[in-house]
């Protein structure tokens, strides 16, 4: 196999991104009978080559907000955890429940909804700072007190997504069209990793990212055991690996790690995608980390044909020793029935332990996402991506196919 070269043009023949030249958020491209809101989701893309950087172009260490540790907020009392938990109050409550009896009143469609039709005059102002902690601060909080089982799936399901379209725009989560997503355990094979999406099984989930800038769970209903949170500050990471391990962070700033789209590709794309771990940012040079193990690791039916290279014993240390540090460095957290995290995809990783369920009749654990996209022009990152700039950046997006926000699992 001809070797590929590292930062080659953004045309790179290699792996060339098949999209259209028409912004997927043109008005002109659109079908609001598809797309309710006039948003298409852009979908996985390869990164712009030419705007990838070598890692002479990285910081030697990372400073401000961005940076945390565990410590920062576990401890005794109820400072240290008041930092990043926020209860909902008796008047947010009859705000977000008075918006979504509006919007049930309204007959519109689930996947219609924005903060134009979903009115939070009052939050609206908090969750500004919501986002903005989020995007550019420590990049999680814990919302506690909604009140699920009271309002039930349906109107659980309208409020938490028009709290959602406060923080971003909701993009697809799968070929589907899955914009209200579903983390329930149906059954399928965790081994198979090259077809199963892992947030469908109780398999543990290793430290990553979504393909979002954000991402928000919901939880409907907890597993008789396990199935607890863990995150981590990429940023703190990285200082301690570019301490302790420069070469891994050399390793993970190089386009050399192919990513499985499993199936998830519209006519005419790559089955794959190559890319780096480790980014900077286009104008203000800010790390940002795009990693998921499970995507990584699922594509020996490419490698095994020499369609690909395999993952070199380099990359698998450099694997091997990422997760161990985020274990080390990461915040443990459990999410009770009524809790919401919101988490940035951009300086967050986060993983989830294996978990068994109750057994019947009683539910099995469930938790709505959802995966929020911010634009560029709307105080986002500025990504090294062809789409950064359009509303619904990322996700992933199957040709035309129309976003669907269901209840429960299918």
């Amino acid at each position: 196999m001809a070797p590929v070269p590292l930062y080659p043009s953004s045309t790179d023949p290699t792996q060339v991104s098949k999209h259209s030249s028409l912004p997927s958020d043109s008005p002109a491209g659109i079908s609001t009978s598809l797309f309710p809101d006039g948003i298409k989701t852009s979908g996985q893309h390869p990164p712009l080559y030419d705007q990838l950087r070598p890692y002479s172009d990285f910081p030697k260490q990372i400073t401000g907000p961005t940076v945390w540790e565990a410590r920062d907020y576990v401890g005794d009392g109820t400072e240290k955890r008041e930092r990043w938990t926020h209860q909902f109050s008796e008047e947010e409550i009859e705000e977000l429940s008075g918006a979504a009896d509006e919007f049930l009143a309204s007959g519109r469609t689930l996947t219609g909804i924005t903060q134009d039709n979903f009115h939070l005059p009052k939050l609206a102002t908090f969750l500004s700072e919501v986002r903005e902690d989020l995007l550019n601060g420590k990049g999680f909080i814990l919302f506690k007190g909604f009140p699920v089982r009271d309002w039930g799936n349906s109107k659980a399901a309208v409020a938490y997504m028009g709290l959602g379209t406060y923080l971003g725009y909701f993009v697809s989560q799968n070929g589907k069209g899955h914009v209200l997503g579903h983390v329930k355990d149906l059954g399928e094979d965790a081994t198979q990793t090259d077809k199963v999406r892992i947030y469908r099984t109780n398999a543990r989930q290793f430290f990553h990212a979504d393909d979002s800038d954000l991402v928000g769970l919901l939880c409907i209903a907890k597993a008789l055991e396990g199935g607890e949170s863990d995150i981590v500050s990429v940023h703190h990471v990285y200082n301690v690996l570019q301490a302790e391990r420069p070469d891994v962070v050399e390793t993970l700033t190089k386009p050399i790690w192919y990513f499985d789209r499993k199936g998830e590709t519209s006519v005419g794309q790559e089955e794959f995608i190559r890319t780096s771990v480790f980014y900077l940012e286009k104008d203000d040079g800010r790390v940002y980390c795009k990693w998921d193990p499970y995507y990584v690791k699922s594509l020996a039916r490419f490698s095994d044909k020499g369609i690909i290279p395999p993952l070199s014993a380099e990359q698998l240390e450099a694997a091997q020793v990422l997760e161990d540090t985020c274990q080390r460095l990461s915040l443990h957290m459990i999410l009770d029935v009524g809790d919401i995290q919101f988490l940035s995809n951009e300086h967050v990783l986060h993983a989830r332990t294996e978990y068994t369920d109750h057994p019947p009749p009683a539910p099995r654990r469930h938790l709505m996402r959802l995966w929020l996209a911010t634009p560029e022009d709307e105080g986002g990152w500025k990504l090294p991506f062809h789409d950064s700039a359009e509303k619904k950046r990322g996700g992933i997006q199957v040709n035309d196919q129309a976003p669907v926000a269901m209840l429960d699992a299918d």
